[in-house]
């Protein structure tokens, strides 16, 4: 088996929200992603995804993953997809850092050994532990109130785990977190991550406030150091994420008895391969972990799904299911929540069967134009054909203007690129 063709997709994710508010006032409405099409000599193709949440988060954005990919595709052509090992060595040789770049490729080959070997990735990862895995529900930055009402309403669908998005001004964010904290349970899980949004001094603050409150605190200042200081003048369970970036950083912190627990994400780390030699060094050192990704779609959410649930049961956090806070399924077979819980797939490889913008001009004609008007199409399933006519009908009524339908137009083009 060897990779003959790359194939490099972008697709935008529309938040069904609107928009996501965390540290700093930071925020996405819609998100970049890009989707690896990796193809083999006998037919076969492994998908991968790698989403940044913008370009402000991690140092990572959209179109330097498919400007990576580009650099990255031609070393790859020629190698076999299974030796996993041999393919994230080239890799490392042939780009240094930039482990975003890399993990959608390595996803996608994770799916061509799955598929080749005819078992699910959660066999090959370690086995399945539990019938399903927890999931968290991450919770945007707004006004206290709101914020405790969408956990509320999220409750009410089945989740129990809440991550609380906070990094704003100290008063309010311990409001946010009072708020929040009331509306649960005994039992239920509640974390308040800064994403790096406090200095050490208002970090302080924050936990000495909430110290009577069952919270966990996570990621509270930009630098290690800072955030080693104030998990050793916190009496809540601390969560590391943004400072643990590969191995030796999760060894320092360990070794430094840095945290309790962190946040594995596939894209941080470099992918699959490296994301399961954290995980498995996690379970054996006894550290907790929430198992996800910066963000993604459908092909992204099946990884998370397979990772998480090959993950022993005791060092499982919760996981999270990216497929459900957008607008645009981009594959069919992918995870779904039931009850705030997921399952991994027991078809082959990630078990889901991607269709990017543009495969099929009359699905993506018909994404598009909901998610730029914002009003849903009356179109069903009905022949290309007759798609097509009520889909420029409904341009005309919704776009009124010139300026409206270029950009429109642009919008609807896929930016698809074949290496």
């Amino acid at each position: 088996m060897k990779i003959v063709k790359i194939a490099v997709h972008q697709v935008d994710l529309p938040l069904k929200e609107g928009r996501y508010t965390w540290a700093d006032g930071k925020f996405v409405e819609v998100l970049d992603s890009t989707l690896v099409a990796v193809t083999t000599d006998d037919g076969r193709t492994g998908w991968g995804e790698v989403c940044p949440l913008g370009p402000f988060y991690l140092p990572a954005y959209g179109p330097g993953a498919r400007a990576g990919i580009g650099e990255l595709g031609p070393q790859l052509i020629g190698l076999d997809p299974r030796d996993l090992g041999r393919v994230n060595a080239v890799m490392d040789q042939a780009l240094l850092g930039h482990p975003y770049v890399k993990s959608s490729l390595d996803m996608a080959c994770w799916d061509l050994l799955g598929q080749a070997a005819g078992l699910p990735l959660v066999t090959l990862l370690g086995g399945r532990d539990g019938a399903a895995v927890d999931l968290y529900r991450a919770i945007g930055q707004e006004a206290p109130e709101a914020m405790a009402a969408k956990v509320a309403g999220y409750r009410a669908e089945g989740y129990s785990k809440f991550q609380l998005k906070v990094g704003g001004a100290v008063e309010e964010d311990i409001a946010r977190i009072r708020a929040c904290r009331s509306v649960l349970d005994a039992g239920e899980l509640l974390m308040a991550d800064a994403n790096t949004g406090w200095q050490q001094h208002e970090a302080q603050r924050v936990v000495r406030a909430v110290r009577d409150l069952d919270v966990y605190i996570e990621q509270p200042c930009p630098s290690y150091e800072a955030c080693l200081a104030i998990r050793r003048n916190c009496d809540h369970p601390f969560i590391l994420d943004e400072v643990i970036d590969g191995l030796p950083a999760l060894l320092r912190a360990q070794r430094d008895l840095a945290m309790d627990a962190i946040n594995l994400k596939i894209s941080k780390v470099g992918g699959l391969t490296k994301a399961r030699q954290i995980r498995d060094l996690c379970a054996s050192l006894g550290i907790a972990m929430n198992l996800e990704d910066s963000w993604g779609g459908d092909v992204t959410t099946a990884a998370i799904a397979h990772l998480a649930h090959s993950t022993p049961v005791n060092f499982r956090l919760a996981a999270t299911d990216f497929n459900s806070y957008v607008t645009v399924s981009t594959a069919a077979g992918a995870p779904q929540r039931k009850q705030g819980r997921m399952a991994a797939s027991q078809a082959p490889g990630l078990g889901v069967t991607p269709r990017p913008a543009g495969s099929d001009w009359a699905a993506a004609l018909r994404d598009r134009l909901a998610q730029i008007t914002g009003l849903p199409l009356p179109i069903g399933c009905l022949r290309p054909g007759l798609s097509l006519l009520l889909a420029c009908v409904h341009t005309i009524y919704c776009l009124k203007n010139l300026s409206g339908f270029l950009y429109f137009a642009q919008r609807l083009c896929c930016r698809a690129a074949v290496l």
